[in-house]
């Protein structure tokens, strides 16, 4: 990654990705979800690339519900 530098997101930016609370991805991150990175104010940013990853895993993971299921 020469001459690139990775894109790093705020916790309400993730947030909204998610459609959670900024203090449910910094809980994430606690977790181990996600890389945190402290910037020199002391403030927790992450890697957009981690963040895109996670994302995918989310929405793929989802099953679509099919119209026919009795179940719904």
């Amino acid at each position: 990654m020469i001459g690139e530098q990775e894109v790093l997101l705020t916790a309400a930016e993730v947030a909204k990705l998610f459609r959670v609370g900024p203090k449910t991805i910094n809980r994430w991150a606690m977790a181990g979800r996600l890389t945190i990175i402290k910037t020199a104010g002391r403030h927790y940013r992450y890697k957009e690339s981690e963040v895109k990853l996670l994302l995918e895993s989310f929405t793929t993971a989802s099953k679509p519900i099919k119209e026919e299921d009795p179940k719904i």
